[in-house]
């Protein structure tokens, strides 16, 4: 029995020992272990080693330890939650029956009112109430309300808006508001860190943060040919609500307004898509200085080239873009530019598609020169070309200008801004004076307002000319309304 006691004894001290051992050698491995990460961050900090270093991670946007704070704190009070009232005028029983009934009861039909409300943003860029937002948040708006991050509350009125850049200016009534600067958007990089400031699903000033992952984007949101499509593409988090909202740089500076997602379920998939501050700075100053967008064209037509198109074309370079055709009444004819050169830059801004031909084309005004860089077959020559309109000429198109229409005898002009805003559209042509022509045989005065031509929307003689070219056999249609928005006028006729 003692000598069982006296070997579990020594079992047992055996262990201790062990125990201690162990112990020790642990205590010492974790103090050489702090001592040779202190040397290593101390070597790293006073730059005298050579070899790889662990660094900590943090959350700094660039080398000079700018952080994502600095720049949400100049964004959020300068971006304002948008809700818009749309009213519009019947619907499909009082459209479809409104004329019987009224010839049974033997007088016009009060039709109700249908509203929809609809959800946005909008960034401050004056302290006086200029805020700028998408087209598609107040296309059709009888009513917008403005919310500032404080939570006081103003009334808009529409400036102007543009559906070729999904592009509107608005105005509230005050003073002294915090208010967004524009950076230029041309020197925006590839990788940069940027922020994106908006309201989306009615959460007011929320702010997320990504990269630019591209530039001179086309996705094909905008509609024709006739619209500017040359997005910035990034990363950041864009959620319905963030529409009309600010893209900024790390100096809080307005490098683009949120546009669009790239998405197959209405929420945020991985890539978002603002308009270039360089396009929405030129949109904002021809509200403001003539009331109507004033668009610049280079006379050419053109294709992107492709390593296919190359090898077919027998050319050796795949960087600009080749024209294919250049307009008789065109900038770029004046200047001596030809069929088959090849444009490699405008002031010195590369062009390597059709969307960045759009997009640095479509910050100018009929009238301004840009330089122009060609290759004519191998030979790289500098051309200077005066812009011009869609008619060739270098003039300017206020909103009040009126043009003659020989197809419908008519004189007519843009929509003016107070009755878009009163009738709740953003299209259509003020009837200025009918002379003999088809309006006058159907009885139509300057009341008239025409909203379509062959089911096309016109707000421009522009439009109006390519609608009229898209008759059926020789049969047009034209809808409109009263200027005062009671009752709808649709009628056909052959030229």
């Amino acid at each position: 029995m003692k000598n069982r006691t006296k070997l579990l004894f020594v079992t047992f001290s055996l262990l201790f020992a062990a125990l201690s051992v162990l112990t020790i050698n642990l205590y010492l491995s974790q103090r050489e272990m702090k001592k040779s990460l202190s040397d290593a961050k101390m070597r790293q900090i006073s730059g005298t080693h050579n070899s790889a270093s662990v660094v900590k991670a943090s959350f700094l946007a660039n080398e000079e330890g700018v952080s994502f704070v600095n720049a949400a704190e100049k964004t959020v009070n300068t971006v304002v939650h948008i809700k818009t009232e749309i009213v519009s005028k019947g619907n499909s029983y009082y459209d479809f029956f409104g004329s019987l009934l009224e010839q049974i009861y033997g007088s016009q039909m009060q039709i109700p009112d249908n509203v929809s409300v609809g959800y946005g943003s909008g960034v401050v860029i004056s302290p006086d109430g200029y805020i700028v937002t998408n087209n598609h948040v107040v296309e059709g708006a009888s009513k917008i309300e403005v919310t500032f991050n404080d939570k006081h509350k103003r009334t808009a009125t529409i400036i102007g808006n543009d559906p070729s850049t999904d592009l509107a200016l608005i105005k509230v009534e005050a003073s002294d508001l915090e208010y967004l600067t524009f950076a230029d958007s041309d020197k925006v990089r590839v990788g940069e860190w940027v922020l994106a400031v908006g309201n989306p699903f009615n959460l007011t000033s929320t702010v997320t943060a990504g990269i630019v992952s591209a530039k001179a984007r086309n996705i094909n949101i905008l509609g024709d040919g006739s619209t500017i499509e040359s997005f910035i593409q990034t990363d950041a988090a864009i959620n319905p609500g963030n529409s009309g909202g600010a893209l900024v740089d790390m100096d809080g500076k307005l490098i683009g307004i949120n546009a669009a997602i790239a998405s197959r379920t209405g929420s945020y998939e991985g890539y978002s898509f603002a308009i270039p501050s360089n396009i929405v700075k030129k949109v904002i100053e021809d509200f403001l200085q003539y009331g109507a967008i004033q668009r610049a064209y280079l006379g050419v037509s053109i294709a992107e080239i492709t390593e296919d198109f190359a090898e077919t074309k027998g050319i050796e370079v795949t960087s600009g873009v080749y024209i294919v055709d250049v307009h008789e009444n065109g900038g770029a004819k004046s200047a001596g530019i030809k069929k088959d050169d090849i444009i490699l830059s405008i002031n010195n801004i590369s062009v390597n598609s059709n969307s960045q031909l759009i997009g640095v084309v479509g910050q100018y005004r009929p009238g301004d020169k840009v330089n122009v860089k060609i290759n004519r077959k191998g030979d790289i020559i500098v051309k200077e070309v005066t812009l011009k309109n869609l008619e060739g000429t270098e003039e300017m198109h206020k909103d009040t200008d009126s043009f003659y229409n020989e197809v419908l005898g008519i004189r007519a002009q843009s929509l003016p801004s107070s009755l878009r805003s009163e009738l709740g559209i953003n299209y259509g042509l003020k009837i200025v004076e009918v002379k003999d022509g088809i309006f006058k045989q159907k009885g139509i005065t300057n009341d008239f307002i025409i909203l379509s031509v062959n089911y096309q929307k016109v707000s421009s003689e522009n439009d109006l000319r390519k609608a009229l070219s898209n008759d059926r056999n020789g049969k047009i249609r034209i809808e409109g309304i009263n200027s005062t928005g009671t009752y709808n006028i649709t009628f056909e006729f052959y030229r």
